[in-house]
């Protein structure tokens, strides 16, 4: 399904009805929700953005771990068990760099590693990094639009009280132990958004928040695009709408809940409405949180009770529809 039918008066035959639809995302739920979506959209009715505050470059390369994981999710080579990383993996190259010494906190598989080798070397000769994702994209049949959110250097420092870190050393060598007391998106203030990205918001019919942590996913891409010198009018003349990613008080994956409670914040969908409340126009939320309905809907915000939970390629297709239908409404 790949638009929304309604009747030509003049024909009296159904005519198409197109939505197009850009989705801010990040990390495994917002990679599951943006294949979901390309499930039914045509590809050119769906643009991607994707946070790159947690890029960073680690033994010599440039990695792009939301990118690549939203890359590899909607190509179909993402691993099925972790939602990030290549399926069919090997980890020879890690292995030996362990056993020469090397770094091994940040797990490399070898076909991952060919990703970053390539990207590194393209960038090294001057190329931008929404052209080699776009390079990368064709390689791997992906025919709808994934954008970085951003060309520029943006990198999410994490306030904790053993001191600032990178995301990286916060989230996968700390394992999220730190206590978070703040966030500061490093070199915000001068990115200006990917070529096609203020393009896609402003044409959009609708934009979609996936069910991506608030905090270190969607923050950086609403950062710089806000802070161009026009900024978008985000609730005017397009419908904003968000998918909580905390369920029954707890993320799927990710530190969003653990956050959200080292801030001073009771996990839950409504402090994620509450955190987006400026300029949502609709909500999606699970199921199990449904006694939060109301308090959502006082804060002005139009609600859908779903399963949100998304644990195979249905239930992704199944929540992008319902959104959709959301949208529509």
């Amino acid at each position: 399904m790949k638009s929304t039918n309604s009747k030509d008066s003049s024909h009296g035959q159904p005519s198409i009805v197109r939505r197009r639809i850009v989705a801010l995302a990040g990390g495994v739920g917002g990679a599951k929700l943006a294949h979901g979506l390309a499930q039914i959209l045509a590809p050119e009715d769906l643009t991607v953005i994707v946070n790159t505050g947690d890029d960073f470059e680690h033994l010599g390369m440039y990695i792009c771990p939301d990118l690549d994981t939203v890359c590899y999710t909607l190509a179909g080579l993402a691993n099925p068990e972790t939602g990030w990383g290549r399926v069919n993996e090997t980890w020879n190259t890690i292995a030996n760099i362990e056993k020469l010494g090397g770094p091994n906190w940040f797990r490399l598989g070898d076909q991952d590693i060919a990703t970053h080798l390539e990207r590194t070397r393209r960038m090294k000769e001057g190329q931008s990094l929404s052209q080699i994702t776009r390079d990368f994209c064709a390689a791997w049949g992906i025919k709808h639009t994934i954008l970085p959110m951003t060309d520029s250097p943006v990198r999410t420092m994490v306030d904790t009280d053993e001191g600032e870190l990178a995301f990286q050393e916060y989230f996968v060598h700390r394992h999220c132990e730190p206590r978070v007391k703040g966030f500061r998106f490093d070199g915000v203030n001068i990115a200006e958004p990917a070529p096609g990205a203020r393009e896609a918001i402003e044409s959009a019919d609708a934009i979609v928040f996936c069910p991506s942590n608030p905090w270190v996913s969607v923050d950086p891409i609403l950062r710089v695009i806000s802070l161009t010198p026009t900024p978008l009018p985000w609730g005017e003349g397009r419908k904003v709408v968000a998918v909580s990613p905390i369920i029954g008080g707890k993320t799927v994956k990710g530190p969003a809940a653990k956050m959200y409670s080292e801030l001073g914040i009771e996990p839950s969908a409504l402090a994620v409405a509450e955190h987006y409340r400026n300029i949502l126009a609709g909500f999606v939320l699970d199921s199990v949180d449904s006694e939060m309905e109301n308090s959502i809907k006082q804060l002005g915000i139009r609600t859908l009770v779903t399963d949100t939970l998304m644990n195979n390629l249905t239930d992704r297709t199944r929540l992008a529809q319902d959104v959709l239908n959301f949208i529509r409404s």
